[in-house]
């Protein structure tokens, strides 16, 4: 077989949770020991770093893999879904896993795996599994499919574990409450393993307290002793401006140094030690990588980073994913990974570059901006209302919003957190669990949300744009599909569209 008929094979020879969601899922590590079995423990020939969570996996997983690139590791990144190539789930310092790999990995050994009927995603954690081991990655952050205590990741012992923020997703599957999520996810913290949590309050905290506590597990919450960190979303245009202030800066300080060292040479030097000590010179290399993918950042000061650190992932929702990147990355120090105030820059800086993660807030073209977003269920989606607030706050643009789902998440939960006065045009993805375009308007009209039906993304695209005049924001709300058909077609955009849509999890 070649590489797209081992996908057709892949696809439709093993239940696969993107196209029949329900059917796909099989809770249980039986078949996932059986295969690790068979593939030598492959495992258990590198570290890794185990990231679950609700919102913000996917986040965190990238720029934690980022990171550990800049500081000279061999990085294997597992992560799921995928938006347009399979193999942008198995990853080596960026790098896709080799096609020709995968088509050898299931000719070789689909007459033992096939007796066993493995799921998608199990069979998909084997191939990364053995491909990891085969290319002698140092380390491997591991991103957790669904779930944590029963999800077929977590055979693994790490050296790390990260639960990211919790929110309400497949219920069906994983509960109906918090508490009952976040006791699945708690799952993957293992005996004496350090564990890093995002946000987590009351009855949700204490489920992650008592398990940490049971496995005599280290624990950290992500917001606790950060009071002094600060955060705030750096517009484009406020990023050339923050340049050319700390060019400024760095004249007046030099000017002062001269003005010592007439003085005293040995306090001149003093002087100049604690300017590299500053790290401003970093933090301006870090600008200008993103100033030139015409970016906006994130800027995170605290007493590490004083002029600041910058991140090109600008969602308003990554200020909780920056708190967890930051509390893991110092507890992966503590374990001796050998992270230096450089890494973090030119990891934060180029996330995307190093990691190729697409779908956060990502702007695929400029004048006018559009926008993709993968938010996926509420909580994600009423960050993403925060940054819409925003950016109209401070350019006074109108909303048009391409919207799609699939037909088992909270739909109802999410139509009312998304913004009354935008234009939407309602479309479905090209998977079988989305929902058809007209019972998505349906709902969402008794939401109070106005606009009008399309067939195919394409479509509903074409639409948005030819209705934006350029000042216009319009914004994208669709499964992961979706987003790769726009992806597909976003060099041809000539109007200001922001697509933001409910992330499907695509086992």
């Amino acid at each position: 077989m070649d590489y797209q008929n081992t996908l057709k094979y892949l696809y439709e020879s093993v239940p696969m949770f993107q196209q029949i969601g329900s059917k796909a899922y099989k809770p249980g590590l039986e078949t996932t020991h059986k295969l690790d079995e068979y593939f030598g423990h492959p495992h258990q020939q590198f570290k890794t770093i185990h990231i679950a969570g609700t919102n913000g996996k996917g986040s965190c997983s990238h720029t934690i893999a980022a990171v550990l690139q800049c500081a000279g590791y061999r990085v294997g990144l597992f992560t799921s879904p995928h938006l347009i190539d399979f193999r942008e789930r198995i990853r080596i310092n960026g790098e896709m896993i080799p096609e020709e790999y995968v088509v050898n990995f299931v000719e070789e050994h689909r007459a033992f795996f096939e007796p066993l009927h493995p799921s998608f995603f199990e069979l998909t954690t084997a191939m990364a599994f053995r491909y990891f081991a085969d290319q002698k990655v140092d380390v491997a952050v591991i991103e957790v499919g669904m779930g944590g205590r029963l999800d077929c990741t977590n055979i693994i012992h790490p050296d790390l574990c990260v639960i990211t923020n919790i929110g309400l997703d497949h219920t069906q599957y994983l509960g109906d409450t918090l508490t009952k999520i976040a006791k699945e996810k708690a799952g993957i913290i293992k005996e004496e393993v350090p564990v890093v949590i995002g946000r987590a309050e009351g009855a949700v905290k204490r489920v992650f307290t008592m398990k940490a506590k049971e496995m005599n597990a280290p624990i950290e919450y992500a917001r606790e002793n950060s009071r002094e960190w600060n955060m705030e979303i750096l517009t484009y245009p406020k990023l050339q401006k923050i340049r050319t202030e700390m060019d400024e800066v760095i004249q007046t300080i030099y000017q002062i140094i001269e003005a010592i060292d007439a003085q005293s040479e040995e306090q001149g030097n003093q002087m100049r030690q604690a300017l590299l000590m500053l790290d401003i010179s970093n933090s301006i290399h870090a600008i200008d990588q993103i100033l030139d993918k015409r970016k906006d950042a994130i800027r995170i000061n605290n007493e590490m980073f004083p002029f600041g650190l910058f991140t090109e992932l600008s969602g308003a929702y990554q200020f909780e994913n920056m708190f967890t990147i930051l509390k893991a990355l110092a507890a992966l120090t503590r374990l001796n990974y050998n992270i230096k105030p450089q890494n973090y820059f030119d990891g934060f800086a180029n996330v995307c570059q190093l990691t190729g993660l697409m779908g956060r807030w990502q702007k695929v073209h400029s004048y006018p901006d559009i926008i993709c977003d993968t938010g996926h269920n509420v909580d994600g989606i009423e960050y993403i209302h925060v940054q819409l607030n925003s950016i109209r706050k401070t350019s006074g643009q109108e909303i048009h919003f391409v919207f799609g789902m699939v037909n088992d998440k909270d739909i109802k939960g999410v139509l009312q957190v998304l913004p009354k006065d935008a234009t939407y045009y309602f479309t479905k993805a090209s998977v079988k669990r989305a929902l058809p375009e007209n019972e998505l308007m349906e709902l969402a009209e008794k939401a109070g949300l106005k606009g009008t039906a399309y067939p195919t993304v394409v479509d509903a695209v074409q639409a948005a744009k030819k209705n934006c005049p350029p000042k216009t924001l319009s914004s994208w709300e669709a499964a992961v599909s979706l987003l790769a058909d726009l992806l597909g077609e976003s060099a041809d955009y000539t109007s200001t569209l922001l697509l933001t849509h409910p992330l499907a999890e695509l086992f």
